[in-house]
């Protein structure tokens, strides 16, 4: 008999998840995977909704992926999502290779994709990422967009975006709902709670190595329960610890349930998770 799940019995869906493939500089790749996957069964994780950013920076920059390398990177994660009942795919692309981005987009979501994936690439207020909104709307899947909180200069070998970034374009794509990653994941997270406070189709994850005290009890004052979806990105670990950490900061059993499974069951395609939450999705 399995023991208990870490992070209790309810539903837990990570809507901020990676893996690794062949085709990256680890030979150790299959061992990770198969790490994750184990470590999320112990926490109790019905769902890993991840991507592959290119080779990782193995054939072309991490958040500058080449159009080949994204394209065997989608591939792998959608052959690998069709293996593994818990997983699902996000299709990742590079906005400044617009076209091939597209094509990415439509064939992703032909093969079962779930959301879009948008890393450092380009500024999220850039006007190349209105044709990637677009296609969102078209699909109606969310876009999760990598997030430096409060970024107070230019980091080398990324263009990237904070929350002020990320609200200018969904404020110009209001049917879009934008995923804002890892508030936990480096920076002033103080700055990006008031920034998106006002612009409803922007909801955060809790993902992020950084656990700061009070860091969820802001986000809850500012967003409310329904805008923050839990989440692990590359730590299992910290995401268990955020896990446990809300049953501390003022949320109801309500409000952590909707940060568990029910808030990703919404910003996801009807049905998607039906399968892995059921029976309490009837409940």
């Amino acid at each position: 008999m399995l023991p208990p799940a870490l992070g209790g019995a309810a539903p837990l869906i990570d809507v901020h998840a990676h893996f690794q493939t062949p085709h990256t500089n680890r030979a150790d790749w299959k061992t990770y995977n198969n790490a994750r996957l184990t470590a999320g069964a112990r926490i109790g994780v019905r769902a890993h909704v991840a991507s592959v950013l290119g080779s990782w920076g193995f054939t072309s920059p991490t958040y500058f992926a080449s159009p080949a390398d994204q394209t065997q990177a989608n591939r792998w994660m959608l052959d690998f999502a069709a293996q593994e009942p818990a997983v699902f795919a996000y299709v990742a692309v590079n906005p400044n290779f617009t076209a091939h981005a597209l094509q990415e987009i439509e064939a992703g979501m032909e093969q079962g994709a779930i959301g879009i994936k948008l890393a450092a690439g380009r500024r999220a207020d850039d006007a190349l990422l209105d044709d990637v909104a677009a296609a969102a709307a078209h699909y109606r899947v969310p876009i999760l967009q990598h997030v430096w909180q409060h970024r107070r200069r230019d980091w080398p070998n990324q263009d990237a975006s904070d929350a002020l970034d990320l609200v200018r374009i969904a404020r110009r794509h209001p049917s879009v709902t934008f995923l804002l990653a890892h508030i936990g994941g480096g920076g002033d997270w103080s700055h990006t709670f008031p920034a998106v406070r006002d612009v409803p189709n922007v909801v955060m994850d809790l993902s992020g190595s950084g656990i700061d005290r009070g860091m969820m009890d802001e986000a809850l004052r500012y967003v409310g329960a329904e805008r923050l979806l839990w989440a692990a990105d590359l730590t299992l670990c910290t995401g268990l610890t955020k896990l446990r950490a809300l049953d501390h900061v003022g949320a109801s059993a309500s409000d952590i349930e909707a940060m568990r499974w029910r808030n990703a069951q919404r910003i996801f395609p009807p049905g998607v998770f039906d399968a892995v939450v059921a029976p309490w999705s009837a409940t």
